[in-house]
């Protein structure tokens, strides 16, 4: 599932083995339960990094396992919206080590991070909805839209399905850095971390201050259209 290493005042969260790193219920609740050990051990003040091992970062929602049952949909899109409140609420800086594929949900895991690195050499960004027959639901839109300031990357993205390597994703000011391989990729994003933690941030007011950068994205999480659910993500919000 997945694994929380502490060097200093960073915290790496890997999601770990060498499969797709599909969003079911199961993966989401190990990686919110890592959040909490995060919180519960952190001293402000932390930095948290969202990594993977293998092919890919994560290759989106676990459709296999929803199949044609609602509810199951339901659940996932529910608990991955809970996990981007958390991530979005967490009172420290957040960087996403993109060290492979980031698809779809996948994809949307590692943009509500602070910052984004991504290897070179392998991986890809890529909202996979047009290609794979889905409506990208108005809170993907939403957080797209906070993290992409181009109007033509945006396009490039939902309306053309673009895969974007991170030499393209660095061109279009998508991620902040490429890096020769995985292990470079997490060593640059260790060295971030560092950097943001000696700054000596409160993070209570960091979050605060991110709360209100994304304020648009937080109002969308409580409702997701393409499967008809009601979600709680925004109770974390109203706790800040």
């Amino acid at each position: 599932m997945c694994s929380l290493e502490k060097r200093g005042s960073v915290f790496i969260l890997t999601l770990t083995g060498n499969d797709e790193h599909r969003l079911n219920p199961t993966l989401i609740d190990s990686i919110r339960a890592a959040l909490q050990q995060v919180k519960a051990e952190s001293t402000s003040p932390s930095a948290l990094i969202t990594t993977a091992q293998g092919k890919y970062f994560s290759n989106g929602y676990d459709l296999k396992w929803a199949g044609s049952n609602g509810g199951r949909a339901q659940l996932m899109s529910s608990k991955l919206r809970s996990l981007v409140s958390e991530l979005i609420t967490l009172p420290m800086p957040t960087i996403a080590a993109i060290t492979g594929h980031a698809s779809a949900a996948g994809f949307v895991l590692a943009l509500c991070h602070d910052y984004h690195l991504m290897r070179k050499d392998r991986g890809f960004l890529y909202v996979s909805e047009l290609d794979i027959g889905y409506k990208v639901p108005l809170w993907f839109a939403a957080l797209i839209k906070s993290k992409v300031s181009s109007p033509k990357a945006r396009r490039e993205m939902i309306m053309k399905a673009a895969k974007l390597t991170a030499e393209m994703a660095l061109e279009r000011g998508i991620i902040d850095s490429a890096h020769d391989g995985a292990e470079e990729t997490v060593d640059a994003a260790v060295k971030l971390g560092e950097e943001l933690v000696r700054r000596k941030w409160s993070g209570h007011v960091y979050a605060q201050n991110r709360t209100a950068v994304l304020d648009e994205v937080l109002s969308t999480l409580g409702f997701d259209e393409t499967v008809g659910d009601y979600g709680s993500s925004t109770k974390t919000f109203s706790r800040l």
